[in-house]
């Protein structure tokens, strides 16, 4: 399907559901509807926990609207990490047919091929907004999909966190030396990064980072931002809050869906299965906008320490960053993905810069300065 089919069907919505209504309450029992809309029970697997509601949550709100699209005939069960699939497995799951739908973040399987950072974040990488853009608008899909089709799998946005925190430290970050020996759970190319400048990195399951720091495991932690980490209790057992999350100045989620199974659904199933996905990538971003503000005010007045981390360490970053980006490019579905990135990134970035920096700029200055 194209994107902006895809775009206009994720926006009517409820059309869509006027469409289903074939499968209406009352005829859908009979022989005719039956044929045309048969009852099929699918299994999702989440990467994440199911206190996490918002992360989570997506996966739920997508599974609840499928089922009202389509009179409870489709039908997908959510199971959160670790209950059928270990949180690192859902891709291969997906891919094996095991289940037919999950929900995960792609940059889990750089190891696989490091171009699936895309798919969720690369340092310094596209707002929320520019990302969706980028997908729907700007080529996105189709490259990204490239890389999926050799997976047997379909990848479909679910969700955004918008701009990450830096995350938790039990220890102070004055200088980049600060990093020399510093055990962190971080994923993606953003650990490789922070890998270059002298941290040892682990990749650890959201529901497990709260009792490895406890037990000084590790020594920093980043999840998502203050509601969440919030409800994961890290305030509880760190004392530094960092920012800004320069790994991930916005987080993509997917679902992916097993190519043959998506196939094999009836079409009215499939456009149903698609306008959920949409509405649930616009409900995490939305609630996050919503809960973080409050959760991150709570943080900032309990005795947690709020700091930015140097510019020294900012600017080292960057700088590996963009190297570690150059050197995957020897890989050529890598560098076809970067190409699209990149183009649709200078195209975007121009005019963010021009429109929304420069009055949240000045609105912060007015802010600051108590006008």
């Amino acid at each position: 399907m194209k994107r902006r089919k895809f775009i206009r069907n994720a926006a009517l919505g409820a059309a869509a559901g006027t469409v289903l209504a074939g499968c209406s309450s009352t005829d859908s029992d009979s022989p005719a509807v039956q044929t045309r809309t048969p009852r099929l029970r699918w299994r999702l697997a989440s990467s994440f926990a199911r206190s996490l509601d918002t992360i989570y949550g997506a996966a739920e709100v997508m599974s609840n609207r499928v089922s009202q699209l389509t009179d409870d005939r489709f039908t997908i069960r959510v199971y959160p990490a670790g209950e059928i699939v270990p949180a690192f497995e859902v891709l291969d799951s997906v891919q094996k047919g095991t289940i037919q739908i999950g929900h995960s973040a792609g940059y889990y399987y750089i190891g696989k091929n490091p171009a699936f950072a895309f798919e969720t974040t690369v340092p310094f990488g596209l707002t929320a907004r520019q990302y969706n853009s980028w997908v729907y608008e700007g080529g996105g899909q189709e490259v990204l999909r490239g890389l999926f089709a050799d997976y047997d799998v379909l990848n479909y946005p679910g969700g955004n966190t918008g701009a990450q925190m830096g995350g938790w430290f039990n220890r102070e970050i004055n200088s980049l030396q600060d990093l020399n020996g510093l055990s962190m759970r971080i994923p993606g190319l953003g650990g490789r990064v922070m890998d270059q400048l002298g941290v040892t990195v682990q990749q650890i399951p959201g529901g497990e980072i709260y009792p490895a720091l406890e037990r000084g495991a590790i020594d920093a932690a980043e999840w998502v931002g203050p509601y969440d980490d919030e409800k994961l209790g890290f305030n509880q057992v760190a004392r530094y809050y960092y920012y800004p999350g320069w790994w991930e100045p916005s987080a993509n989620l997917s679902f992916f869906v097993n190519t043959q199974a998506m196939q094999e659904l009836p079409s009215t199933y499939q456009a149903a299965l698609e306008v959920a996905m949409a509405e649930a990538n616009q409900y995490m971003l939305t609630r996050y906008d919503a809960l973080n503000p409050p959760a991150f005010q709570r943080i900032v007045n309990s005795d947690i320490e709020l700091r930015s981390f140097p510019q020294d360490m900012m600017d080292a970053a960057y700088t590996a960053s963009q190297d570690l980006l150059q050197e995957q490019r020897s890989n050529p579905a890598f560098a076809r993905v970067h190409d699209s990135f990149l183009a649709w990134r200078r195209e975007s970035d121009n005019w963010v810069q021009t429109s929304e920096f420069e009055m949240l700029s000045y609105m912060n200055r007015r802010r600051t300065s108590g006008s």
